[in-house]
């Protein structure tokens, strides 16, 4: 599942298949600083086809090269205060060390490839 929208992330207790043992949980929250300044938080903008079509082609990349796994990423837009969460990654795989490499993995992708701007907004 993929998703981007203006509402709050509620992260969910984990729910396995058989063959998988392991979840792996990134949960981003705007820090309360930016550059040394005070923010109260921090305005996300998208170019949504553009991101929308990136973010599958990760998953669907990293399906073909590091095998079955399940992936939940969701990406706030619009404002976000500080403390709150801006973006969940959650990776369930067999094996633990898959889903800490494949976790780090979608967010550094994220970061690069995928068009999501932030404008900090300064107290």
């Amino acid at each position: 599942m993929v998703s981007m929208s203006e509402a709050p992330i509620e992260p969910a207790r984990p729910v396995f298949q058989d063959t998988e043992g392991a979840e792996c949980q990134f949960l981003g929250t705007v820090r309360g600083e930016e550059d040394g300044k005070l923010i109260s938080g921090i305005e996300y903008t998208a170019y949504r086809p553009m991101a929308d079509n990136e973010l599958l082609a990760l998953c669907e990349r990293a399906q073909r090269e590091q095998g079955p796994h399940r992936v939940e990423i969701q990406h706030r837009l619009g404002f976000v205060a500080n403390a709150e969460p801006s973006i969940l990654i959650r990776v369930k795989t067999k094996h633990s060390a898959l889903s800490f490499d494949l976790c780090r993995w979608y967010l550094k992708e994220i970061k690069t490839s995928v068009p999501i701007w932030k404008k900090a907004v300064f107290v």
